[in-house]
């Protein structure tokens, strides 16, 4: 029975350790179909790559090696070899269920001094078809088709990245912060949040709120949580959710910043 109890205390523990990653991954997987093509590219000098070439890179091998097992798999099929057809539909069996990340994540790279000005067809196109796609994945905060909060993602970040000075930036950056969040993906998550209201400090979004929320829940950094929560209260007052427990927040965390003191 000791021994009983003792594995159970373990997996609760593991359990928690897990759960209070800051990352997951999980939004990150990839969104590609099987079999999508990728344009070649040539060798990358290691001195002088960049992380954007050296994932480019990655991505055409993974896409190469993909697309040599199917041609086995149609050799085999055609010769009529049937155990190395078997082993080749294993192997890209085995590739297909492996978690693949895009690594890339462009609010890193983009700049926190872009500003959201400027109407662009193109980019409202863009996160429209992102908030009709993130809608189909589901309103519940469980059950949700995450294959189509990944392609609601890939469109969000296609806003910020194609179109750097549309006014749906902070909009985009906004709404990918909820959809990491939701992968408890925080860190990027919390990215994001600030991106959208660096962009645009009148943001329709709290996304103040929210970068407060994460530092002070997930991450622990209670003394930037405090100093944003009080940014928050005074920048984004029609957020009377929000400011409720903003303001209890801001004195629980003043308490304990004054009694350490």
């Amino acid at each position: 029975m000791a021994r009983i109890v003792l594995t159970a205390a373990l997996i609760v523990s593991l359990s928690m350790l897990i759960g209070c990653q800051s990352n997951t991954g999980r939004s990150q997987l990839v969104t590609a179909l099987p079999g999508t093509s990728t344009s070649s590219i040539g060798p990358v000098n290691i001195a002088e790559a960049t992380e954007a070439d050296l994932v480019e890179q990655m991505a055409v091998h993974r896409q190469a090696y993909r697309r040599s097992l199917e041609l086995l798999i149609q050799y085999y099929n055609r010769t009529g070899n049937y155990d190395k057809l078997n082993w080749a539909k294993k192997e890209l069996s085995a590739l297909n269920a492996m978690p693949q990340y895009k690594y890339f994540i462009e609010a890193e790279v983009l700049p926190p001094d872009l500003k959201a000005t400027t109407l662009i067809p193109e980019a409202d196109t863009l996160f429209q078809e992102a908030v009709q796609q993130e809608k189909e994945a589901g309103l519940l905060p469980f059950g949700k088709n995450e294959q189509k909060l990944r392609l609601a993602l890939d469109k969000y970040n296609q806003v910020v990245s194609r179109h750097p000075a549309s006014d749906k930036i902070d909009d985009a950056a906004a709404n990918a912060g909820r959809i990491y969040e939701y992968f408890k993906d925080y860190n990027i998550a919390l990215l994001y949040y600030q991106r959208a209201y660096q962009w645009d400090p009148q943001t329709t979004y709290p996304a103040r709120f929210k970068a407060a929320f994460i530092l002070d829940k997930y991450m622990y950094r209670r003394a930037e949580a405090l100093e944003l929560y009080r940014q928050a209260v005074k920048e984004q007052r029609e957020y009377a959710e929000w400011i409720e427990f903003a303001e209890r927040r801001i004195k629980e965390l003043t308490k304990t910043e004054e009694s350490t003191k």
